[in-house]
């Protein structure tokens, strides 16, 4: 893959993959919500244009931040999994889902999400877990996570 990236710094090249309108949004619905499919994420509350989500979703493949597989039981149908190295964005997701609850109630309906006034350890734990657990419920073959 071409390099795209703008300079060195981590936090840069990490921005440069993720950083943009709706790639954290994406990795979000997968592992708070558990969406897999493109019909699942055109319905997600962003209204994400259809062109841009298919942009994205191969852009994050292109990283192996998703992977893309067949449907079990509908091999016409694809389904989008985080890699390893996306689920380790859990702790950025519940870092800006504490600060934004904590400091954005004021200017915008902040929706409440149950569990954030756990201890931060436990709530990336338990996200993990249950997003392990799911995809591990969804595929015949354990080896495909």
């Amino acid at each position: 893959m071409e390099n795209n990236f703008r300079s060195g710094c981590p936090i840069a090249s990490t921005l440069d993959i993720i950083g943009d309108k709706w790639s954290l949004l994406i990795v979000r619905d997968m592992l708070f919500e558990h969406k897999m499919t493109f019909k699942e994420f055109s319905a997600s509350d962003e209204q994400i244009a259809p062109s841009i989500l298919s942009s994205r979703l191969k852009r994050l493949i292109s990283y192996d931040i998703i992977t893309k597989k067949k449907q079990v039981g509908n091999k016409k149908e694809n389904i989008y999994l985080l890699s390893e190295k996306a689920i380790e964005l859990t702790s950025i997701l519940v870092d800006v889902s504490i600060w934004g609850d904590k400091y954005l109630r004021d200017f915008n309906q902040i929706d409440n999400i149950e569990g954030l006034d756990q201890e931060r350890s436990l709530i990336i734990s338990t996200v993990k877990q249950r997003y392990t657990t799911m995809v591990q419920n969804t595929l015949i073959e354990p080896n495909d996570f």
